[in-house]
């Protein structure tokens, strides 16, 4: 099976460099932008089952591309940050080193999801999702940066500290056979930008 990991389009949040967490934000007009750029991709792989967050970016972004949605999955929701949501990365990174053991997977933030209960969370849904798509040979899923990290760590072992966080509208590619999982794309966006992807 491949499944293909779809982050959302840039919110005014993302745009804001503000942490949104499980903040319902929608697209923006630019988010909407970029994940057209991402269209004539995903109509290449054509996934034949699409699930998404429960998150209403997630469902634009379903939109924006013309995919039609089989199903939802709250499980793949981006982490809850608790105090941190709607905080910019500035004001985190002035306030000390625990912005930069939070972004490596190492710190939770104050009155937040834990990190090992959001990590089972999100490994819980995605095994769902493949369960439940066991008669196709791609699918794809719309979620989150924090889903996509967190799943990589536990799928193919990739540290959150050794790669940049994905950026809005981008695809990451995973080959799936029963428990052997392989990296095949990490965070492919049509017009990557050069500095850091935003929260």
């Amino acid at each position: 099976m491949r499944v293909i990991l779809i982050r959302h389009g840039e919110t005014e949040w993302n745009q804001a460099r503000r942490l949104q967490g499980q903040v319902d934000i929608p697209l923006s007009p630019a988010g909407k932008g970029q994940v057209a750029l991402l269209r004539p991709l995903i109509q290449h792989l054509a996934p034949t089952h699409v699930v998404i967050s429960a998150l209403s970016r997630a469902a634009d972004t379903a939109d924006v591309l013309g995919l039609q949605v089989n199903g939802t999955e709250p499980r793949l929701n981006e982490a809850h940050l608790g105090e941190w949501e709607g905080v910019s990365s500035a004001e985190l990174k002035a306030a000390g080193p625990e912005y930069a053991a939070w972004r490596a997977g190492r710190f939770d933030p104050p009155g937040a999801e834990p990190h090992e209960i959001f990590r089972a969370r999100i490994r819980a849904g995605f095994d769902a999702v493949v369960a439940g798509a066991a008669s196709h040979d791609t699918v794809a899923i719309i979620t989150h940066s924090g889903v996509v990290r967190g799943l990589l760590a536990q799928l193919v072992g990739l540290d959150p500290a050794r790669a940049v966080p994905s950026h809005p509208a981008s695809v990451t590619l995973l080959d799936v056979n029963g428990d052997e999982v392989k990296l095949r794309l990490y965070n492919y966006a049509g017009d990557l930008p050069l500095g850091d992807p935003a929260d």
